[in-house]
C-alpha cells in the first residue's frame, strides 16, 4: 500500500516537471491552487481525475489526498492558501477558468518571495478576487466504485477510441450486468450518461496527447472521433479554443 505523505502547509512555489512525471499522493492542511503555466496538469483523487491545460487551474481543498501528473514539459505553479481563505467556497476539487489577468497574477505570485510586504498582500487580494470571479469548468472524469462499472471503464481507459456500445463493452468486460443496469449505474454513481463519460475521457486523453505535440488528426483518430473536424468541434465547445492552441509549448 502506497504511503500518503502529509505536508501540513501547502507550498507556494514553481516546479518544472517532465512529461508523465508528477507528485505522488499527498495531502495538505491548507487549500491549494495548482496551475500549469506550460503543459497540461492533472490531479487524481479517490473521486476521479481533473485535468487542466494552461487556460485552466485546479482547486484542491485542504485535506484532499491527491497526486499531480504532468503531460508535456510542465511548469507547475502552486499557491497555498490557509483554510480561512476559500474564495471558491468549495470543499471538493474543481477546475476553474484562467483569464489573462489571473494567469499573470498566479505567475507573479509564485515567482515572488514571501516577504510579508504590503505589495504582496495586495497582489494576493487581487488574485483572490479574480478566483471568485472565475467560472467553474466541467472537466472532471469521475472514477467508478462499483466493480461492474469499473470493469467497463477500464476497457475504455485502455482504448478511448473503442467504438462499441455499452452492451458490447459490458459483455467484453465480464461485468455481468445488463446494458440497462450499466446505464443506470453511470447516471447514479458518476452523475452522467455513458456517452457523456466517454466523451470526457476522450477529451482528457486528447489534452494529454496534444501536450506532447501529437498532430491533431492523429489525436482525433486515437481518441475515437470519426474525423479531425468532428474532434475540433467537440474540443472547441469544451475548451473555447481549437486543439492547435494546446499543442504549442
Amino acid at each position: 500500500m502506497q504511503k500518503i505523505r502529509h505536508t501540513p502547509r501547502a507550498p507556494t512555489n514553481i516546479r518544472a516537471l517532465d512529461t508523465d512525471t508528477g507528485v505522488d499522493p499527498h495531502r495538505h492542511d491548507d487549500h491549494q491552487i495548482a496551475y500549469a503555466g506550460r503543459g497540461v496538469l492533472s490531479i487524481t483523487t479517490d473521486a476521479g481525475t481533473w485535468v487542466a491545460p494552461a487556460t485552466r487551474a485546479l482547486w484542491i481543498p485542504a485535506g484532499t489526498v491527491h497526486e499531480h501528473r504532468a503531460f508535456g514539459r510542465t511548469d507547475l505553479h502552486c499557491v497555498g492558501l490557509p483554510t480561512r481563505l476559500n474564495p471558491l467556497s468549495l470543499d471538493a476539487p474543481a477546475v476553474i477558468a484562467v483569464g489573462p489577468l489571473l494567469r499573470e497574477l498566479i505567475l507573479a505570485y509564485t515567482r515572488t518571495p514571501d516577504d510579508g510586504s504590503p505589495a504582496r498582500r495586495r497582489m494576493l487580494a487581487v488574485l483572490l478576487d479574480q478566483l471568485r470571479a472565475s467560472p467553474l469548468q466541467p472537466l472532471h472524469l469521475p472514477a467508478p466504485a462499483d466493480p461492474r462499472l469499473a470493469a467497463v471503464c477500464a476497457l475504455l481507459h485502455a482504448d478511448p477510441a473503442d467504438p462499441r456500445g455499452l452492451a458490447a463493452l459490458g459483455a467484453e468486460s465480464g461485468a455481468g450486468a445488463s446494458e440497462r443496469t450499466l446505464s443506470r449505474l453511470f447516471r447514479a454513481e458518476l452523475g452522467m450518461t455513458f456517452p457523456q463519460w466517454r466523451t470526457q475521457l476522450r477529451l482528457h486523453q486528447a489534452l494529454r496527447l496534444l501536450a506532447v505535440d501529437t498532430p491533431v488528426t492523429a489525436v482525433a483518430h486515437r481518441c475515437g472521433w470519426s474525423s479531425a473536424s468532428a474532434f475540433i468541434d467537440v474540443f472547441r465547445r469544451a475548451f473555447g479554443d481549437t486543439p492547435g492552441a494546446y499543442g504549442r509549448s
